[in-house]
């Protein structure tokens, strides 16, 4: 785990925002977007950003149902906000319909009898809704809702949580909840100093560990339990912490989201201002996506696209507790990376080549130093060991005076942007002296430090005093935590260098295409294959010459406008699967072949019953890369593009990339290096590199559509994409729409 804040390790997020293009107020208050700047869907672009600083430090806070009763649930609840009050410098006013006064203090007998402006209303009650209506004659800003029973126990719950839900819009009020708890209200410790870790659960008790880094030194700024989202969710918070300048990343433990759009919105927000997000997602099986349903009634999303919508708005996923813990304080703390390189410096050869084998497998840069910085060592450390990278000193020279020019040495290396040194096991005195050597020099340097401090009992004094003592190493527990996190590091200033937003490439308004597909459009219907390669057309990609025909003289003179070889089709509103119906003839090269097509395949689809709007005869198109582009609809994000290998391979290996529009053309791309086959792009054992500018063109094309069709179209599937070699571009072979 990361040590602590104090010293000289602090990072000018201040000026971080401002180098945004907003004032610290703006970054907080303000919505970044102008009025009315929607994308050609009429969506948002920007995120709004809602004003929680009354809710976290408000002047007045009213507590409803408070009470001082011995035993009772609401006078333990009582007593710590009116603890929190006093720490925030809040005036509380207990509210109780019978009471005169709580814990000493003069009660209100309702809501309505509130004198003065609230800021902060918390509801102690089982059932918040009516209370809710009655605050909407108040000024009361914010309410929060301990109760639960709501759409976490099904569908009765969902339905009063949307009532909950309508009467918090008519009100004006944000409500936290329901089904939250207290840990907005925790003592936060203020004698850290530094970048601070924002905190936002929807499970209290899964903050907890994160909560608790502040016993090692690690700030902690605030703490969001969003329970329920009946109305405040994940991304709100997102949006607010993002522009705080003590703020140095945000850590999420999400089970689902309220809704898709705002999420990705809120992390873009984060990506401009620099601020990294770290998050839990639950629901990466069906199993814990069921679990977390009935936890908060929350939507898991299909989880490929959860993990590809992150990646592509920079938020970085990991799956435990102790991972969250210890990248998002090594994120918060850490100065930005002056290089790439990794280098591993251990007192064991062994050590070294096991840390070296996981760190390259998980993608990090070990460079080999060069060989005057190798002679350079050799001075301190025996010729017979390995100085390349990793660094093994073989033990003794950590225990005088040389262990700390080693370290010196190393760090001003320029290809070298992070030390990591794994210590297995305390050996002191040498351990001891290592582990001052390290803080020393991490003192000196801009670079990042890192320790993995391996010993399970975790109470030596090398670990609690010295390297948790200091603000400028990271130390760990584990490597893969280690590994994970400093991964998460390079990635993150990789991702937010020059960081353009997607939402910047969003259409605003219809193209040309729009108005030609939407007249193709059917509602609720699915389109033929040639209404389907009609609406891909509309949109300039690419399709065999073709034609649709309803007799067997009109198939052999399509054939020879088209020109032989020819394909033909059966073409129909209710096919799906054509080949497997035998409604695929393939090579036709003469008119008697075409007349015996065309009879076999109306007889097929006499026979199965299959109504048919023609026979397509189509264009053979040369071999190459068959590849599939599609759009499906999540029920999160809304449309999403997909792309993959094709043909039968799509249904075989799965092996496809998924976005959420809007992206560019570098989103694309990266899209094609994610799948396993991309090789097979490059041309592999002979055959010619594919046209990979056309492919990322169809995706584009592709994902205009998805935008602009969104309230039309339901599903799109082209397969196969047959991309030919370099320079000869990308043909739909077949397409099938769904509309909605």
């Amino acid at each position: 785990m990361l040590g602590s804040t104090h010293g000289t390790f602090t990072t000018d997020l201040r000026a971080r925002v401002v180098a945004c293009g907003e004032s610290p107020r703006t970054a907080v208050h303000g919505v970044t977007a102008a009025p009315g700047d929607q994308d050609v869907s009429g969506r948002p672009l920007h995120a709004p950003v809602p004003d929680l600083d009354r809710f976290f430090r408000p002047e007045s806070v009213a507590v409803v149902g408070a009470s001082d009763t011995e035993g009772r649930p609401n006078t333990g609840i009582t007593r710590q906000l009116i603890a929190w009050a006093e720490r925030v410098g809040a005036r509380l006013v207990p509210v109780h319909p019978t009471r005169t006064s709580v814990f000493g203090i003069d009660c209100v007998p309702s809501v309505g009898a509130l004198t003065e402006p609230v800021d902060l209303a918390v509801l102690l009650v089982a059932d918040p809704l009516p209370v809710i209506e009655e605050l909407a004659g108040t000024k009361v800003r914010f309410a929060v809702a301990f109760a639960s029973g709501f759409a976490e126990t099904g569908e009765a719950g969902a339905a009063a949580q949307e009532r909950l839900a309508a009467a918090v819009r008519r009100s004006g009020i944000r409500l936290l909840g329901p089904n939250t708890n207290l840990n907005a209200f925790e003592r936060f410790r203020e004698d850290l100093e530094g970048p601070a870790v924002a905190l936002i659960t929807q499970s209290g008790h899964q903050g907890r560990p994160v909560f608790t880094l502040q016993e090692l030194g690690v700030r902690l700024s605030h703490w969001a339990p969003t329970g329920n989202e009946a109305d405040l969710e994940t991304s709100d918070f997102i949006s607010y912490f993002a522009g705080l300048p003590e703020v140095g990343a945000i850590a999420c433990y999400v089970e689902g989201l309220k809704d898709g759009r705002s999420f990705l919105l809120a992390a873009d927000r984060a990506a401009r201002h620099g601020v990294p997000v770290v998050a839990v997602k639950v629901g990466r099986t069906e199993t814990g996506a069921r679990t977390a349903a009935s936890h908060t009634g929350k939507l898991t999303g299909a989880d490929q696209v959860v993990d590809a919508a992150m990646r592509q708005y920079g938020v970085i996923r990991v799956d435990g507790l102790d991972q969250l813990q210890d990248t998002a304080t090594l994120l918060a703390r850490a100065r930005r990376p002056q290089a790439d390189g990794v280098v591993v410096y251990s007192i064991s050869g062994g050590t070294g080549a096991h840390f070296a084998d996981l760190a390259t497998a998980a993608g990090l840069a070990l460079p080999t130093l060069p060989a005057a910085k190798q002679d350079e060592l050799h001075q301190w450390i025996p010729e017979y060991l390995s100085v390349s990278n990793p660094v093994d000193n073989g033990g003794h020279p950590v225990g005088d005076w040389r262990g700390r020019k080693i370290i010196d040495a190393i760090l001003a290396d320029p290809s070298v942007g992070v030390l990591i040194c794994p210590i297995t096991g305390p050996f002191p005195p040498m351990s001891d002296r290592l582990a001052q050597d390290l803080v020393e020099a991490a003192e000196a340097t801009d670079k990042l430090v890192c320790v993995v401090w391996g010993s399970p009992v975790g109470t030596e004094d090398a670990y609690r005093t010295t390297l948790l003592g200091s603000s400028r190493v990271a130390t760990f527990r584990t490597f893969a935590n280690c590994i994970g996190a400093v991964k998460a590091y390079l990635d993150h200033h990789r991702f937010t260098t020059g960081y353009r937003s997607p939402f910047d490439e969003a259409p605003r308004t219809p193209s040309p295409s729009f108005r030609k597909a939407q007249a193709l459009m059917r509602p609720g219907r699915r389109l033929s294959e040639h209404a389907a390669k009609q609406l891909l057309r509309a949109y300039g990609i690419r399709v065999p010459r073709e034609q649709l025909v309803t007799s067997a003289a009109a198939a052999v003179r399509a054939a020879g406008l088209v020109g032989y070889p020819v394909v033909m089709k059966a073409s129909g509103a209710q096919l799906a699967h054509k080949t497997e119906l035998g409604l695929v003839k393939v090579g036709l090269t003469s008119a008697s072949q075409v007349r015996d097509a065309y009879r076999d395949l109306t007889d097929i689809a006499r026979f199965e019953s299959i109504d048919l709007d023609g026979i397509l005869v189509c264009q053979m198109v040369g071999r190459g890369v068959e590849m599939v582009v599609g759009v499906t609809r999540d029920e999160l994000f809304g449309p999403t593009v997909t792309v993959g290998l094709g043909g039968v391979l799509v249904e075989v290996l799965n092996d496809t990339a998924v976005r959420v529009p809007p992206f560019g053309e570098r989103e694309a791309r990266s899209m094609l290096a994610e799948l396993r086959g991309r090789a097979l792009l490059d041309g592999v054992r002979g055959a010619p590199p594919a046209d990979v500018d056309a492919l990322v063109e169809v995706v584009l094309r592709v994902q205009r559509m998805a935008l602009e069709l969104d309230g039309d179209l339901a599903e799109l599937d082209i397969n196969p994409l047959m991309v030919l070699p370099r320079g000869q571009g990308a043909v739909a072979l077949d397409a099938l729409a769904v509309c909605r």
